[in-house]
């Protein structure tokens, strides 16, 4: 399926939730640059998580293509892709008139606060915020986070503690410059892809997601 977004069309892919579901859900993908797509491990068992009813939650959930990335139209910006996620964001609204969880990994996670918590009043149409794997410096560029600190969100900081693109001490600062509701929550061993630890990070998403949205 195709999304308009505002570079142009936006290859994208719905996971169809259980009928009665109360919210609805957009996860997005890391650095195009550096292989990142809908397709992403990490993108994928976040899906699994939201979507799959053995984990309680059944909702739909949308992954779409950054523009330049896939079938997407454009090309890569590096920050209006923030733009891509709230056209995401609107066609799901649209489409079912309920809350969302918003998540997104690395790159897409970024992307994912920058649109939903930018504006001068947290959206309230999302639910939850969820940033997995938020790098603070990546490719020689430093990510901050100033509009943090106006998002009352619930929020969700979800990270390896041995990731190599957000020392725990500067993604401990990026998360203490944001407003509760929050939580940040470092896997043991686990580097920026999770490598191996897939499934310990679905755990605590899912955990998160029960006291949230219950």
């Amino acid at each position: 399926m195709d999304l308009v977004g505002p570079a142009g069309r936006l290859e994208a892919v719905l996971n169809e939730g259980a009928p009665n579901a109360p919210f609805v859900a957009l996860v997005c993908h890391p650095h195009p640059k550096g292989g990142g797509s809908l397709h992403n491990k990490v993108v994928y068992h976040a899906m699994k998580v939201l979507n799959d009813p053995a984990w309680g939650f059944g909702l739909a959930v949308l992954r779409f293509n950054f523009r330049g990335t896939g079938l997407s139209q454009g090309r890569h910006d590096g920050k209006l892709e923030a733009g891509d996620v709230l056209a995401a964001m609107n066609w799901l609204e649209n489409e079912y008139r309920l809350p969302m969880v918003v998540a997104g990994f690395s790159f897409g996670a970024a992307m994912a606060l920058s649109a939903c918590c930018s504006a001068a009043d947290s959206d309230p149409v999302v639910k939850a915020l969820i940033a997995l794997g938020l790098p603070t410096a990546a490719e020689g560029r430093t990510y901050t986070y100033r509009f943090l600190a106006g998002c009352t969100t619930a929020k969700l900081f979800l990270s390896g503690d041995h990731d190599q693109y957000a020392p725990g001490a500067a993604l401990a600062e990026v998360v203490d410059s944001a407003p509760a509701p929050k939580k940040l929550l470092l896997i043991g061993g686990a580097d920026h892809f999770f490598t191996g630890q897939l499934n310990q990070m679905q755990q605590a998403l899912g955990c998160w997601l029960k006291e949230q949205l219950s």
